[in-house]
């Protein structure tokens, strides 16, 4: 009987662990996803295709 109980806390404990691992991680691609947006916004406008390209050279 000990033995199940004990393969039962080991379950247990696992699946916690594996659900705090899948949280953590998912926390860390939000960051990571709002710090890539945050990295565009800051970039600048780009010019409208052919306004820098010399045309009668």
């Amino acid at each position: 009987m000990d033995s199940i109980a004990s393969m039962a806390m080991d379950m247990s404990a696992a699946s916690f662990a594996t659900n705090y691992s899948m949280a953590v991680t998912k926390k860390m691609m939000d960051a990571q996803e709002l710090a890539g947006q945050e990295l565009l916004n800051m970039l600048p406008e780009l010019p409208a295709k052919g306004d820098f390209i010399d045309t009668y050279a």
